[in-house]
């Protein structure tokens, strides 16, 4: 995992996540549901790996087993060197909601891991706090509070805070959904040049079919639950760094046709299963 220096980082950008064989079954009281197939996946060091699917498809539990917060029923997920068996530490997560603290300003909520994990020189990650909320245009609301922000400002204080410590993997579940189309766009944008400055591995969960070609590397298509792989597509012909003018791209609609037309041939989309191609 590298030795910290005085900062407390590892020197680390992204770390190898291998998933191998790993599903998931939950005890319920009519009996147990099995939520994910077994799933084999690598998501190389500094990759971008965006997953797109139906909801209760099992993304959610895909990304709460990589973090270790949930364990797989069967199969071995491995971070880096370090097979995960408990909570990996060393990790930012984003949820939809931004779990802010209203009682603490916008830049004491983002030292909050720092604070967690008692890392030194303060001044040190005071100085990256400040340098990542002006990257995504909130150095004027260093000491706002929560409650005066909108919802766009308030996930990207909760973004912040997620790299605050420059982790080597960000896990993100569906962190803009409950946001307007432009401020969505305006957050992609965002993501995009934050991770680009860190080069970290990013998991990212969505299920907006554009958001996940325009951010990734490649995207991976989940089935309905059970959920299992369906396709992983590249978005390697998508030039980086990307900007609107991508979605211009034929190649741009190619791959959210494709993306369609699986979900259509799965009867996701397109009408009933009856009448889905087979």
């Amino acid at each position: 995992m590298g030795t910290k220096d005085e900062s407390g980082s590892t020197g680390q950008r992204g770390l190898e996540v291998r998933l191998e064989g790993v599903s998931k079954r939950y005890q319920t009281a009519n009996g147990a549901l099995l939520a994910l197939k077994p799933t084999t996946l690598t998501i190389g060091a500094g990759e971008f790996v965006s997953v797109v699917g139906p909801s209760g498809c099992g993304k959610t539990t895909l990304l709460m087993l990589v973090s270790g917060l949930l364990l797989p029923s069967e199969g071995r997920i491995s971070i880096g060197q370090q097979e995960v068996t408990k909570p990996y530490t060393d990790l930012g997560f984003v949820y939809q909601s931004d779990v802010l603290m209203d009682w603490r300003t916008v830049l004491s909520n983002v030292l909050v891991p720092v604070e967690i994990k008692k890392l030194k020189p303060r001044e040190h990650y005071e100085q990256r706090a400040r340098e990542l909320l002006k990257m995504v245009g909130l150095d004027e609301f260093e000491e706002r509070h929560p409650p005066e922000l909108s919802g766009g400002m308030r996930q990207r204080v909760s973004i912040s805070r997620a790299l605050i410590t420059q982790p080597p993997l960000l896990l993100m579940d569906e962190p803009f959904g409950a946001l307007d189309a432009l401020t969505r766009e305006q957050m992609n944008d965002d993501l995009q040049r934050l991770w680009q400055d860190i080069q970290n591995t990013v998991l990212f969960i969505t299920h907006n079919i554009e958001e996940a070609v325009y951010l990734a590397d490649r995207v991976v298509v989940m089935s309905e639950r059970p959920g299992q792989i369906l396709e992983v597509l590249d978005m390697s012909d998508l030039p980086r760094p990307r900007t609107l003018e991508v979605k211009d791209m034929p190649e741009f609609g190619n791959h959210i046709s494709q993306i369609r037309r699986i979900f259509v041939t799965q009867g996701i989309l397109g009408g009933s299963r009856q009448d889905a191609p087979r």
